[in-house]
């Protein structure tokens, strides 16, 4: 069992910048993903990263703004979002999985999920 936990999430103008964190409770040989849900809106995929941090992937909607990156060393996953736009606004929530399938939702192949941060950003 693996416990995540997210931090880093609050309220920030349109065009600014924010980074997540999520804490694992053990290390994971798994894939990391940072995920989001707009009130209203189904949970989408946001930003991947494999194990060995040689695959990466973004949504397009994030793509060239959010950048995953991983600490194995602190068993800690972190989300840079820069740019932020007014849709961003969403509980964002990481997760871990042995095969993820970044574009099958709703579960995306996770096996674990933290409880969320939120992200508010003001037009």
């Amino acid at each position: 069992q693996v416990q995540l936990v997210e931090s880093g999430g609050g309220l920030v103008q349109a065009g600014g910048s924010l980074r997540l964190s999520c804490a694992a409770s053990a290390h994971t040989f798994s894939s990391m993903g940072w995920f989001r849900q707009a009130p209203g809106k189904e949970r989408e995929f946001v930003a991947g990263k494999n194990w060995a941090g040689t695959s990466t992937y973004y949504a397009n909607s994030v793509n060239g703004r959010f950048t995953i990156s991983r600490d194995h060393a602190k068993n800690t996953v972190y989300l840079q979002m820069n740019s932020l736009k007014p849709e961003d606004t969403a509980v964002y929530y990481c997760a871990t999985g042995a095969a993820p399938r970044w574009n099958v939702g709703p579960a995306y192949g996770m096996d674990y999920w933290g409880k969320g941060t939120m992200v508010t950003v003001s037009s």
